[in-house]
């Protein structure tokens, strides 16, 4: 593992950058930054053009008859989603399916209350659920050791989901959803500045592969305690710079899990430290005189909650339009606009 990298930054909620000397003394350095460090209040936005604004951007009314199930409504990031979608107008169902030791819980949000199914009968609920809610849309926030059984469950009942839990047997997860013709969004990043940050690193190594070739490689990400693996989001941005020629193992990675180097080192806010995803990328020329830096920080749920929601009224709108495609992902939710 690479040694340690020396991370001046400034505390708080204002824009940080990560800009590291190199040995030499070098000042050079570009840094990309994207900080999200608030919450800000869920916003329906209108479409510039008005002739197209209702049929691009389902209004306030229109999104309260769009019930949803949340699973794993239990979890931080499930309750996240609850409160982003019930400001948006959408309709939580008072049940939702969760682990075996979850079964009898009630998790109120808003003031509504959602009752928490465990392992047992959980076809017979989806599918009486969905009977009694035809437009269900459901929501996977569960563990990565559900994801292919869940899925599973979703496409033999036949109820749109949209998928946020990272893990799981992907080959496996995207060929039962092919093969039940259910419609989803799979995403393991619901963020929609990050995946549009993606996308932008993707058309550069499509268009540019090589161009760091000899590069030098550092990748430092900090998230809570709790997350022990590499993100999902610094394997595919890795990936990216692996085809632009540069040469860099998963196990480079420096996880920072530790809270007390996470604030003093790395700059996370202290209230968002049981919460947070820290990520930088930084890259040497071989001689050691060109420095580029790429950061993304996020504190906080509530930009993966927020897309969740805006993945969930675009898959709605796929569904109502019988769209021939079945299988989207947040990619295909930046694509449409409308972002909030």
């Amino acid at each position: 593992m690479a040694s340690m990298m020396k991370i001046p930054m400034n505390t708080g909620f204002a824009t940080q950058q990560m800009l590291i000397p190199s040995s030499r003394g070098s000042s050079l350095g570009n840094t990309i930054n994207v900080n999200v460090c608030k919450r800000r209040k869920y916003l329906v936005a209108m479409a510039s053009n008005p002739v197209q604004s209702v049929a691009l951007v389902p209004s306030f009314s229109q999104n309260v008859g769009i019930p949803i199930m949340v699973n794993g409504c239990t979890g931080k990031m499930g309750r996240a989603v609850l409160e982003a979608a019930i400001s948006a107008g959408l309709n939580p169902v008072p049940v939702a399916l969760g682990g075996p030791e979850e079964s009898g819980k009630i998790v109120d949000v808003g003031g509504k209350e959602i009752e928490v199914h465990g392992t047992s009968q959980r076809e017979d609920i989806l599918s009486s659920v969905l009977n009694e809610y035809p437009n269900l849309i459901v929501v996977d926030y569960t563990v990565p050791a559900a994801v292919n059984e869940n899925a599973a469950l979703y496409c033999k009942v036949g109820v749109p989901f949209v998928m946020g839990t990272t893990g799981g047997d992907r080959e496996l997860l995207y060929k039962t959803v092919a093969d039940s013709n259910v419609y989803s969004v799979i995403s393991p990043q619901m963020g929609k500045q990050v995946v549009a940050f993606l996308a932008a690193m993707e058309i550069m190594a499509e268009q540019f592969p090589g161009a760091f070739s000899g590069y030098n490689l550092q990748v430092m990400e900090s998230h809570q305690a709790s997350k022990l693996d590499v993100s999902g989001t610094a394997k595919a941005v890795i990936s990216c710079f692996q085809k632009l020629g540069v040469s860099f193992e998963l196990d480079q990675v420096q996880l920072i899990r530790d809270p007390k180097l996470q604030i003093e080192m790395v700059g996370v806010p202290e209230e968002h430290i049981s919460g947070h995803a820290f990520h930088m990328y930084h890259l040497t020329s071989p001689d050691e005189t060109v420095s580029f830096e790429f950061q993304h920080n996020v504190c906080g749920r509530s930009i993966y909650a927020e897309g969740t929601v805006d993945a969930i009224l675009f898959l709605a709108k796929k569904v109502q339009s019988k769209a021939d495609k079945r299988i989207y992902d947040m990619i295909d939710v930046l694509r449409e606009g409308n972002m909030r």
